[in-house]
């Protein structure tokens, strides 16, 4: 059993590692929300993250393992909060209910 419960913390795992404010590698990202070249913002396995800055790019984006990888000169990153997960029910439902 403590093996299940090893499984699920490793889940929920996300690093982050800023190199002299010019380079981001992310990993446990879920799914790129949207992006510019001053901002991005993802879906992590810990939560939304926005990232501010100038002539952000993304080098990399492996959406199978959940990592990216973010050039340019970063100014900002800030969680905001929880995962919202998404709802399996239809909009007429919820309004009906």
């Amino acid at each position: 059993m403590e093996k299940k419960v090893e499984n699920k913390i490793e889940d929920n795992k996300s690093n982050l590692a800023l190199e002299d404010r010019k380079k981001l590698t992310l990993s446990g990202v879920i799914e790129v929300i949207s992006f510019d070249d001053q901002k991005i913002d993802l879906t992590t396995k810990l939560g939304n993250l926005t990232i501010k800055g100038e002539e952000l790019k993304m080098n990399k984006l492996d959406v199978q393992n959940g990592d990216v990888i973010i050039a340019g000169s970063i100014a900002s990153i800030v969680y905001n909060g929880k995962v919202s997960k998404k709802s399996n029910e239809s909009i007429i439902s919820k309004i009906f209910k």
